[in-house]
């Protein structure tokens, strides 16, 4: 999803509010909007357009049909993940696949320990470099075992193993006509058409009367 930097409000020239504080002012300035804290930077994301919102739904489908939706994993949207490489720093992917238990699992802030994540979904926007870059090196020092990210700009699903300090060890890009079959660490094989997954999440030329 597209994200943008922001520079922090100041409690009425006061001492500055720690990043966790200007996230809760801004959630609440802007409700549907997503905040994270990716290296030591605070982003917020804006609304889902309406084809990122349609990809995201139906890219659940194949997760479901592999048996993850409950049992020993769930997938889920918006769960937040706390990230380890920052005192305060938080992301909130797109979609995951976490064990069962997260719920036992809070670190701070209502976000989830690394460990409990299986996979983490990105599905690009505007600033589609966040995603690609910034994101890959969060989630690869967090540990996180597999990062699927559906590039809308350059038409490429990417999927991402072997997470290291600096990001992940295998990258492996898909393109339409492709089947991506992803880690059986999941705890199940998933197979994901990449031609319907892009254009499911293409966006549209605007209908105007």
């Amino acid at each position: 999803m597209s994200a943008a930097a922001v520079e922090g409000p100041y409690a009425g020239g006061h001492k500055p509010l720690t990043l966790l504080e200007q996230a809760d002012q801004l959630m609440k300035q802007l409700p549907g909007h997503r905040v994270e804290i990716l290296g030591g930077v605070l982003t917020v994301t804006p609304p889902p357009d309406p084809a990122h919102a349609k990809g995201l739904s139906r890219l659940r489908r194949p997760f479901v049909a592999a048996g993850l939706d409950g049992g020993e994993t769930e997938i889920l949207e918006g769960l937040g993940l706390w990230l380890p490489d920052g005192p305060e720093d938080f992301a909130v992917p797109d979609l995951c696949v976490v064990d069962a238990d997260f719920e036992d699992h809070v670190i701070e802030y209502e976000c989830c320990d690394p460990a409990v994540f299986r996979m983490v979904l990105e599905i690009t926007s505007g600033n589609y470099a966040n995603d690609l870059r910034t994101k890959v090196t969060a989630y690869g020092a967090a540990g996180v075992p597999v990062y699927v990210i559906v590039d809308r700009k350059h038409e490429r699903l990417h999927v991402l193993t072997g997470p290291m300090k600096d990001g992940y060890g295998v990258h492996r890009v898909h393109v339409a006509g492709e089947k991506a079959v992803l880690p059986g660490s999941l705890g199940a094989e998933v197979r994901l058409d990449v031609a319907q997954i892009l254009d499911d999440a293409r966006r549209r030329a605007a209908h105007r009367p």
